[in-house]
Protein backbone atom coordinates (compact mmCIF):
# COMPACT_ATOMS: atom_id res chain seq x y z
CA UNK A 1 0.00 0.00 0.00
CA UNK A 2 0.81 3.58 -0.69
CA UNK A 3 0.60 6.95 -0.39
CA UNK A 4 -0.07 9.38 -3.61
CA UNK A 5 1.30 12.88 -2.54
CA UNK A 6 0.02 15.84 -5.44
CA UNK A 7 2.13 18.80 -5.85
CA UNK A 8 1.51 21.25 -8.14
CA UNK A 9 0.62 25.26 -8.17
CA UNK A 10 -2.67 26.62 -7.25
CA UNK A 11 -5.41 25.34 -10.06
CA UNK A 12 -2.68 22.57 -11.26
CA UNK A 13 -6.32 20.22 -10.56
CA UNK A 14 -4.73 18.50 -7.31
CA UNK A 15 -8.18 18.76 -5.73
CA UNK A 16 -9.89 17.45 -8.67
CA UNK A 17 -7.09 14.84 -9.52
CA UNK A 18 -7.20 13.46 -5.87
CA UNK A 19 -10.90 13.04 -5.97
CA UNK A 20 -10.70 11.43 -8.85
CA UNK A 21 -8.34 9.04 -7.85
CA UNK A 22 -10.09 8.37 -4.73
CA UNK A 23 -13.14 7.40 -6.55
CA UNK A 24 -10.83 4.92 -8.40
CA UNK A 25 -8.96 3.56 -5.71
CA UNK A 26 -11.62 3.99 -3.44
CA UNK A 27 -8.62 5.54 -0.83
CA UNK A 28 -9.47 8.57 1.21
CA UNK A 29 -8.52 11.98 -0.02
CA UNK A 30 -6.76 14.28 2.17
CA UNK A 31 -6.69 17.87 0.81
CA UNK A 32 -4.40 20.61 2.48
CA UNK A 33 -7.21 23.43 2.08
CA UNK A 34 -9.72 21.01 3.89
CA UNK A 35 -7.28 20.23 6.63
CA UNK A 36 -6.34 24.18 7.16
CA UNK A 37 -9.80 24.57 7.46
CA UNK A 38 -10.25 22.07 10.25
CA UNK A 39 -7.88 23.11 12.47
CA UNK A 40 -7.80 26.88 11.89
CA UNK A 41 -11.57 27.04 10.68
CA UNK A 42 -10.67 29.90 8.34
CA UNK A 43 -9.82 29.28 4.53
CA UNK A 44 -6.13 30.14 2.81
CA UNK A 45 -7.24 33.28 1.40
CA UNK A 46 -9.15 34.15 4.57
CA UNK A 47 -5.10 33.78 6.56
CA UNK A 48 -3.31 35.57 3.79
CA UNK A 49 -5.42 38.49 4.01
CA UNK A 50 -5.67 38.60 7.97
CA UNK A 51 -1.56 37.73 8.56
CA UNK A 52 1.20 37.16 6.40
CA UNK A 53 2.27 35.10 3.73
CA UNK A 54 5.17 33.36 6.34
CA UNK A 55 2.40 32.65 8.62
CA UNK A 56 0.40 30.83 5.60
CA UNK A 57 3.03 29.15 4.99
CA UNK A 58 3.45 27.64 8.24
CA UNK A 59 0.27 26.78 8.82
CA UNK A 60 0.01 24.90 5.08
CA UNK A 61 3.13 22.92 6.47
CA UNK A 62 1.39 21.85 9.78
CA UNK A 63 -1.93 21.08 7.59
CA UNK A 64 0.88 18.44 5.56
CA UNK A 65 2.29 17.26 8.44
CA UNK A 66 -0.93 16.37 9.61
CA UNK A 67 -1.97 14.96 6.48
CA UNK A 68 1.17 12.77 5.92
CA UNK A 69 0.88 11.20 9.56
CA UNK A 70 -2.76 9.10 8.26
CA UNK A 71 -2.64 5.71 8.00
CA UNK A 72 -2.02 4.80 4.22
CA UNK A 73 -3.30 3.88 1.30
CA UNK A 74 -4.26 7.72 1.36
CA UNK A 75 -4.32 10.51 -1.66
CA UNK A 76 -3.24 13.52 -0.04
CA UNK A 77 -2.69 17.49 -2.03
CA UNK A 78 -0.25 19.39 -0.69
CA UNK A 79 -0.50 23.22 -0.37
CA UNK A 80 1.61 24.87 -3.38
CA UNK A 81 3.54 27.11 -0.79
CA UNK A 82 4.88 24.09 1.06
CA UNK A 83 7.39 23.39 -1.86
CA UNK A 84 9.03 26.17 -0.67
CA UNK A 85 9.98 25.09 2.59
CA UNK A 86 13.18 22.55 2.49
CA UNK A 87 11.91 20.05 5.06
CA UNK A 88 8.47 20.26 4.04
CA UNK A 89 9.89 19.26 0.76
CA UNK A 90 12.02 16.78 2.31
CA UNK A 91 8.91 14.89 3.80
CA UNK A 92 7.03 15.11 0.61
CA UNK A 93 9.32 13.14 -1.19
CA UNK A 94 9.66 10.60 1.40
CA UNK A 95 5.76 10.29 2.01
CA UNK A 96 5.21 8.11 -1.56
CA UNK A 97 4.69 8.33 -5.03
CA UNK A 98 4.75 12.07 -5.92
CA UNK A 99 3.09 14.02 -8.79
CA UNK A 100 4.09 16.98 -10.18
CA UNK A 101 0.78 18.14 -11.62
CA UNK A 102 2.83 20.92 -13.84
CA UNK A 103 0.35 23.81 -15.20
CA UNK A 104 1.47 27.38 -17.10
CA UNK A 105 0.96 30.44 -15.88
CA UNK A 106 -1.21 31.36 -17.69
CA UNK A 107 -3.88 28.33 -16.45
CA UNK A 108 -3.16 29.29 -13.04
CA UNK A 109 -4.09 32.92 -13.82
CA UNK A 110 -7.45 31.38 -15.73
CA UNK A 111 -8.64 29.04 -12.90
CA UNK A 112 -7.69 31.43 -10.36
CA UNK A 113 -9.81 34.13 -11.79
CA UNK A 114 -12.43 33.59 -9.56
CA UNK A 115 -11.07 35.19 -6.52
CA UNK A 116 -10.85 31.85 -4.30
CA UNK A 117 -7.22 31.96 -4.26
CA UNK A 118 -4.94 33.12 -1.24
CA UNK A 119 -3.59 36.33 -3.49
CA UNK A 120 -2.46 39.80 -2.16
CA UNK A 121 -3.59 42.49 -3.96
CA UNK A 122 -0.86 43.48 -6.67
CA UNK A 123 0.40 42.40 -9.84
CA UNK A 124 -1.03 38.49 -10.52
CA UNK A 125 0.68 37.79 -13.43
CA UNK A 126 3.97 38.66 -12.29
CA UNK A 127 3.85 36.63 -8.93
CA UNK A 128 2.32 33.55 -10.98
CA UNK A 129 4.78 33.99 -13.53
CA UNK A 130 7.76 34.33 -10.58
CA UNK A 131 5.98 31.48 -8.33
CA UNK A 132 6.18 28.93 -11.42
CA UNK A 133 9.54 30.29 -12.55
CA UNK A 134 11.06 29.78 -8.67
CA UNK A 135 8.65 26.56 -7.73
CA UNK A 136 9.69 24.25 -10.76
CA UNK A 137 13.10 23.03 -9.71
CA UNK A 138 11.42 22.47 -6.65
CA UNK A 139 8.57 20.22 -7.83
CA UNK A 140 10.84 18.39 -10.19
CA UNK A 141 13.25 17.54 -7.36
CA UNK A 142 10.35 15.11 -5.39
CA UNK A 143 8.29 13.80 -7.71
CA UNK A 144 8.25 10.10 -9.31
CA UNK A 145 6.34 11.68 -11.92
CA UNK A 146 5.01 14.79 -14.00
CA UNK A 147 1.96 15.33 -15.91
CA UNK A 148 1.33 18.54 -17.55
CA UNK A 149 -1.94 19.25 -16.61
CA UNK A 150 -3.00 22.50 -18.27
CA UNK A 151 -5.38 20.55 -20.86
CA UNK A 152 -5.93 16.96 -19.78
CA UNK A 153 -8.82 16.23 -17.93
CA UNK A 154 -8.74 15.16 -14.80
CA UNK A 155 -9.89 11.71 -15.08
CA UNK A 156 -6.93 10.81 -17.85
CA UNK A 157 -4.52 12.46 -15.22
CA UNK A 158 -6.05 10.08 -12.73
CA UNK A 159 -5.50 7.09 -15.19
CA UNK A 160 -2.06 8.03 -15.84
CA UNK A 161 -1.29 8.28 -12.51
CA UNK A 162 -2.35 4.65 -11.75
CA UNK A 163 -1.38 3.33 -14.67
CA UNK A 164 2.26 4.28 -13.55
CA UNK A 165 1.94 2.52 -10.19
CA UNK A 166 0.85 -0.42 -12.04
Amino acid sequence: MTRIVLGGMMGSGKTTVGRALARRTGWPYHDNDAQLRASGSVTAHELLAATDEATLRAAEVAALDAMLALPVPCIVAAAAGTIVDAGARARIAAAGFVVWLRVEAATILARGANGGRPWRPGDRPAWVARAVRERAPRYAEVADLVLDADRQPPERLAAAILDRLG
